[in-house]
């Protein structure tokens, strides 16, 4: 078995209201980063896991993504690294 870390990133999909990016969004333009345009406000999770290859350890997270950590009606999901720890 190896070791590898995983990168997810959780976010509200689109078309689902997100107060906490809107803020986000309105405090940089106050903030005079007119640039800014839409934020989206979600979770970073770094998770070891064991697996006997990338691919199994890929299927794992995406399994754990679609079970607990992201909510399938109102969530995204990507795996953004998976490398050996």
């Amino acid at each position: 078995m190896t070791r590898f870390r995983c990168a997810i990133h959780i976010v509200p999909r689109r078309g689902i209201l997100d107060p906490q990016g809107k803020a986000v969004a309105d405090a940089l333009h106050s903030l005079g980063f007119a640039a800014v345009g839409e934020v989206r406000v979600g979770r970073h999770v770094v998770a070891e896991i064991e697996a006997a290859s990338e691919d199994a350890a890929r299927d794992q997270v995406k399994a754990m993504c679609e079970k607990l950590l992201a909510n399938p009606v109102t969530e995204d999901f990507e795996i953004a690294s998976l490398v050996r720890a």
